[in-house]
């Protein structure tokens, strides 16, 4: 098992701004150690022949191709603006 000190667990728990008792360091402890004492059964495995991937699953991009197509004029779409000014939308202005 290894072996992760309740200083270690005190220091994550700050970084992560937990406030934890001396009962959950001590819990705490014992369960991120049993975490990486399962992680590290990985080592274990022979992976000399095994190509590495950058995901488990083969993917695809599933969007349209981007094409150039006709659209609505400038005019059509500022006709129904309740402000425009100078061929623009007007919006109400969020900075002082």
């Amino acid at each position: 098992m290894a072996d992760i000190s309740k200083d270690q667990v005190k220091h994550v728990a700050n970084l992560a701004r937990l406030a934890l008792t001396d009962e959950e360091v001590e819990k705490m402890a014992k369960q991120l150690g049993d975490i990486i004492s399962y992680a590290e059964l990985l080592n274990e495995l022979d992976t000399d022949n095994v190509e590495p991937t950058t995901h488990v699953l083969d993917l695809k991009n599933v969007m349209r191709k981007d094409e150039p197509r006709e659209w609505i004029s400038k005019e059509d779409a500022l006709k129904n603006a309740p402000d425009q000014k100078d061929g623009q939308f007007r919006v109400p202005s969020i900075l002082e």
